[in-house]
């Protein structure tokens, strides 16, 4: 890591206690190239029932999936997000119990899912943007790939300790 704090990636939670969080905590292999623009984060949830968290690795891929998937949501429809090598997160934006539901489908892990209701508020997705917006300056791209399996450092990276 670089020394930076952690930063909510996703934020969706409620004055009820419910919440989905995915908190970036800073670069898998800083320094190596095939590994420098992955980025660890723990996928946290918390009801007033249940809680639990998993470590996940986000390829630079997963953020321009994610704004893809905002996009989704500001046009109202639903959403997943991830799934196949990590946990799937899904937004239902009408739930069965009259709010939003974000849906956690870890099955390559623990093969548990978690349905987590949560009134979010006016707002909330020009605030995942922001936070978006907040990991990519944090932790930017700074690895290219000119051809399939080959890496370079791109010419606007800034040294990092």
């Amino acid at each position: 890591m670089t020394g930076l704090e952690a930063v909510d990636l996703i934020r969706l939670a409620d004055d009820e206690g419910n919440s989905v969080v995915v908190q970036v905590t800073g670069r898998d292999m800083p320094g190596v190239l095939t590994g420098h623009d992955t980025l660890i984060a723990n996928v946290l949830v918390t009801t007033g029932f249940v809680s639990g968290q998993l470590k996940v690795w986000l390829l630079p891929s997963d953020l321009v999936e994610w704004e893809s998937a905002l996009d989704s949501l500001a046009a109202g429809q639903d959403i997943r997000w991830m799934g196949g090598r990590a946990p799937e997160i899904s937004v239902q934006l009408e739930g069965e119990r009259g709010c939003p539901e974000v849906i956690v489908d870890d099955v390559p892990g623990s093969m548990a899912t978690v349905t987590v209701p949560v009134a979010l508020e006016e707002g909330w997705i020009d605030d995942q943007r922001r936070r978006l917006d907040e990991v990519r300056r944090r932790w930017p791209r700074e690895v290219v790939e000119p051809s399939f399996g080959v890496y370079e450092w791109s010419p606007n990276r800034k040294r990092h300790p």
